[in-house]
């Protein structure tokens, strides 16, 4: 399956300007493709207004995030990569959500679990939740 990343950027991207808030981009400015000014870029990261407002031209693809913008004066072309997105949030209220920093191999599914341990939920450690049944709907009248 493709990353679910895009498509949950652009829904998040609509609520908080739906709701007359600023969308904020936390972006991991190290990872490979990312094209910012380099004098916005803090501790490897960089934080961008993509408020229609602040930017022109915003696409926010499958794969990568475009827009032009002006820092200090200046028209830059920004590119970055869904996978470089740490966090997309509302400025005024801190809403929104965090994505977890991609690794190589982009959706790769968790390693099974040693021979020796036990699956989760099924005993082990003693701090485990007990298996839940399936879900279910009911009529009420």
């Amino acid at each position: 399956m493709s990353s679910n990343r895009p498509y949950l950027l652009r829904a998040i991207y609509d609520w908080i300007s739906d709701n007359g808030l600023t969308p904020y981009l936390l972006i991991d400015a190290t990872g490979e493709g990312v094209r910012v000014p380099p004098q916005v870029i803090k501790n490897g990261q960089v934080v961008l207004n993509i408020a229609m407002r602040a930017v022109a031209s915003l696409e926010l693809g499958n794969d990568w995030i475009g827009f032009s913008a002006r820092f200090s004066g200046v028209s830059h072309v920004v590119r970055i990569p869904v996978g470089s997105v740490l966090a997309l949030y509302a400025q005024e209220n801190g809403q929104g959500m965090m994505f977890p920093a991609e690794e190589e191999g982009g959706d790769t599914p968790p390693p099974a679990p040693a021979p020796d341990e036990p699956p989760t939920g099924q005993g082990g450690t003693g701090d485990d939740k007990p298996k839940r049944g399936a879900p279910f709907l009911r009529v009420i009248k």
